[in-house]
């Protein structure tokens, strides 16, 4: 297996879904000619051609819109947008069309549409360029999405969406796309969409993330351990539809529980996961829930992103306050 990056693996797995299915088309601004922003659909116009890598005018609603019909019409395209800020001029498409289609034609029309879009802080770009919108995606009845964690992850769970017959957003967390390599299975590969991975197993709490936060609960967990607690860690993978099962089941064991991501606290996914864990759990709880999220306010400038989102050292303090109650 070929060790490689988050942004390598994508590369690679669009490479071999597109020469696997001539259906797949790539497109978005600066795609096909500069190979992407990150470099992610590097290679892919030189291998396919203008008419599968498609470079777009700075329309991100032409762009969905484009790609809802021609996924309506039996193309598996995918959907590049340049960053996550930049989603919301095509969410009127993905709300009002998208989302909705299979259920407006009562099964007739499916959208087997990815959209994907480097996702979040950790690189110190611009306005718009770091926020964490997928609570707003998870919202819409009809839509998936999904946040890798890993370059293997990102690999399994992008084929697996290209594959979905419904819409997928797809969000990569841009401060992985280069931080680390590691061994990414050659050849076909998929993660099952809506399936959780355990990450670490441990008997004392547990700890739900995904994407960029991994790793930040990963450190946590290492520190705790010289303390002789035994965290379990739990990647989402699917953000939504997310592995309920995977999550009560941890929390029935550990009977402690702290949601983590970067996105802000308020309405968020770990609102969500809390609610089910307390309608479900109730009784194996040891402690209350707690949550380590973004601040509720605006994505700041790159200078004071590194105090708005959560670091390993925010995770210990809210693992301390859990095993004391």
């Amino acid at each position: 297996m070929a060790r490689l990056s988050m942004v390598d693996a994508i590369n690679t797995t669009l490479h071999e879904l597109m020469a696997k299915d001539d259906r797949i088309v790539i497109m978005g601004e600066d795609v096909g000619v500069d190979g992407g922003v990150f470099r992610a659909t590097v290679g892919l116009l030189d291998k396919f051609g203008p008419d599968r890598v498609i470079d777009t005018p700075l329309a991100e609603s032409g762009i969905v819109g484009a790609a809802i019909g021609m996924a309506v019409y039996g193309m598996r395209p995918i959907a590049e947008i340049q960053f996550e800020g930049f989603m919301f001029k095509a969410f009127d498409q993905v709300y009002s069309h998208a989302s909705r289609l299979r259920r407006r034609s009562q099964g007739l029309y499916g959208v087997p549409l990815v959209i994907r879009a480097p996702y979040g802080a950790g690189v110190r770009a611009l306005e718009h360029h770091s926020d964490a919108p997928e609570a707003l995606f998870c919202h819409l009845p009809g839509m998936k999405v999904v946040i890798p964690s890993t370059p293997a992850e990102a690999k399994g769970l992008l084929t697996a969406s290209v594959e979905d017959p419904d819409p997928v957003v797809f969000l990569e967390p841009k401060r992985l796309y280069r931080l680390f390599k590691e061994e990414v299975p050659e050849g076909e590969y998929r993660i099952p969409l809506g399936e959780a991975r355990m990450v670490k197993e441990g008997k004392d709490i547990t700890l739900v993330t995904y994407g960029g936060m991994v790793s930040v609960c990963e450190r946590a967990a290492q520190h705790v351990a010289g303390e002789g607690v035994d965290a379990e860690i739990v990647d989402l993978r699917t953000v939504w539809p997310f592995d309920i099962a995977a999550i009560t089941k941890s929390v029935t064991k550990t009977g402690r529980l702290i949601i983590v991501h970067e996105a802000p606290r308020s309405f968020g996914v770990g609102a969500e996961i809390a609610a089910l864990v307390a309608e479900r759990c109730l009784l194996s709880l040891l402690a209350p829930i707690k949550r380590v999220t973004g601040f509720d306010v605006v994505p700041p400038l790159a200078r004071l992103e590194e105090y708005n989102y959560p670091d390993s050292d925010r995770v210990v303090r809210a693992i301390h306050d859990t095993m004391q109650f």
